[in-house]
């Protein structure tokens, strides 16, 4: 029982430890994205719009931001599948967006980009 205990702890531990080394990652590969848009705690619309809370966001809805037709009328809503398949090729799965980013191709950098972004409340804070 001792053996099982045991080894349930050291899983959490290095479960733990893969996910701080993956925020860390993510945040790196946010470095890519914070050119055009902003997030975290006084974040403002750029190029792109405040990324805050994008996950079960409707595309398309962040005030003071002007996007394109394509992006306002996608009627997609951001959940996990969705971002990870836009973020591979934005203009495939949004065609006419103004978004000009060629896309991520790493599967572990959009995991990671993902977890990082899925940080961020409305107000930009850390959960």
């Amino acid at each position: 029982m001792r053996r099982v205990a045991f080894a349930a702890a050291l899983i959490t531990t290095v479960a733990a430890v893969a996910a701080a080394e993956d925020l860390e990652n993510g945040k790196a590969v946010w470095s890519k994205c914070r050119a055009c848009h902003d997030i975290g705690e006084g974040a403002k619309n750029k190029i792109g719009p405040v990324l805050n809370a994008l996950i079960g966001r409707k595309a398309g809805t962040v005030e003071g931001f002007t996007y394109s037709e394509g992006n306002k009328n996608s009627g997609l809503v951001w959940d996990d599948a969705t971002f990870r398949e836009y973020i591979k090729n934005p203009k495939a799965k949004i065609p006419n967006t103004k978004m000009v980013f060629v896309g991520l191709s790493d599967e572990q950098d959009i995991d990671d980009l993902l977890a990082y972004l899925k940080q961020f409340g409305p107000d930009g804070k850390k959960k």
